[in-house]
């Protein structure tokens, strides 16, 4: 049985990654969630998924929060868990009557961590508010002065506040500022964006060297000075070359042996690497690897759908989040640099309907959010076995932590 499984990112008030929540469906056959049995996609998560692939690699040593109804409180593989890593998230459809605290109480006692998820104030919740090491609160749904007396009251009692569906600066900012303590939603991928900005120096070298990269035909002699000016393009080049990504008799040493080594599809790849660290120098991490991992995602689904253009599809998860990376809207972000007309349009959502890249960054987004009726269509539409895509996600995560430090460092 094949089990898909997305992550999304919990961030700390500094905005480095605490956690993640990890979303789940057990039967790729159903164009829904199993929701007559919950349970039964968490026992299969924890034993295909976690456990096959590596719960440290899937989680990067963070965190993992994962949903537990009744069932799974009262009679699930809780000896299969690693206390250290995973947060036992009871559902607000829980009931807590007697036996799921007592679950509770004793999960706490053997060292869990335990989060209540969408909490809204009722005193049949008392019981558990006393267990709790977190609580969740879902922006969308309650209301700023609701969200502040919660934070006050529970934030006193020593439980760490968990404002969720976080999707703009603006909210992160009002529930930075009454006290919450993580942060879960896509607020690090939505600028606000201001009228004539200034675009910080590093930036346009970032911006250069994606414009000369980028090109049908590379400008070797341009490329080398654009390197030689920058110290941090010179470093990234020579630790991207000699990494383990490549194997060489030996070191290399010079901007000219590197570029030759790299080939021009390398030089490109390298260089949007290069840029990327440097556009998100200012931002979270976590929205790099969030990059990166939509790049990787895309390239994998390319190879599965028979594409050969696989370069293009890296570039345009790569540069899907350049907005967020310069603080401007898409279309300013993509008017400073020059990338292929269909990277552009699928960014831009003016692709045709039938465009299958355009359908495997709407699959993208929809997988990251755990829309598994939609990731089965558009998985359809690009000719790709459903339980593929799952594979090609996992791999994909589990393969970025590397990239992610060579663009970083």
């Amino acid at each position: 049985m094949d089990v898909f499984v997305a992550r999304q990112a919990i961030l700390n008030r500094r905005k480095d990654l605490y956690a993640y929540e990890l979303l789940f469906r057990s039967d790729p056959d159903k164009n829904h969630f199993d929701g007559t049995d919950p349970s039964s996609a968490t026992s299969q998560l924890i034993a295909n998924t976690l456990f096959s692939n590596g719960l440290e690699g899937l989680l990067g040593g963070k965190k993992g929060f994962i949903n537990f109804d009744r069932k799974m409180l009262l009679d699930g593989p809780l000896s299969l868990l690693r206390k250290d890593l995973i947060v036992i998230e009871v559902l607000e459809t829980v009931e807590p009557d007697e036996p799921v605290v007592t679950a509770c109480r004793r999960l706490r006692d053997e060292g869990f961590t335990i989060a209540l998820d969408d909490f809204e104030h009722h005193p049949k919740f008392d019981p558990l508010i006393k267990i709790a090491h977190i609580i969740k609160i879902d922006m969308r749904l309650t209301a700023r002065a609701e969200q502040e007396r919660m934070v006050r009251k529970y934030g006193k009692r020593g439980i760490k506040m968990l404002a969720e569906k976080v999707e703009t600066l603006e909210e992160f900012e009002w529930a930075l500022s009454i006290g919450f303590d993580y942060f879960q939603g896509y607020f690090f991928t939505k600028p606000v964006v201001m009228r004539g900005r200034q675009t910080p120096s590093w930036k346009m070298s970032c911006l250069r060297l994606l414009q000369e990269s980028q090109k049908e035909e590379l400008d070797f002699d341009k490329l080398r000075d654009l390197i030689k000016n920058d110290v941090s393009f010179y470093y990234k080049l020579l630790r991207f070359t000699n990494s383990a990504l490549f194997s060489h008799r030996s070191e290399i040493r010079t901007i000219d042996h590197a570029l030759i080594t790299l080939g021009e599809d390398g030089i490109r790849r390298w260089a949007a690497l290069a840029a990327l660290g440097g556009l998100a120098k200012d931002k979270p991490n976590e929205l790099i690897v969030q990059c990166l991992l939509r790049a990787q995602f895309a390239e994998r689904l390319a190879r599965l759908a028979g594409f050969p253009d696989v370069h293009n599809w890296f570039l345009m998860g790569l540069f899907s989040m350049l907005d967020a990376m310069l603080g401007q809207s898409i279309e300013s972000a993509l008017q400073q640099i020059k990338v292929p007309q269909q990277i552009e349009e699928t960014l831009l959502q003016r692709a045709p309907p039938d465009d299958r890249m355009a359908s495997a960054y709407s699959l993208i987004r929809r997988y990251e959010l755990g829309d598994w009726d939609m990731v089965t269509k558009l998985a359809e539409c690009l000719g790709v076995r459903v339980g593929d895509v799952g594979a090609a996600y996992l791999a994909s995560a589990l393969g970025v932590a590397e990239v992610a430090g060579l663009a970083t460092s």
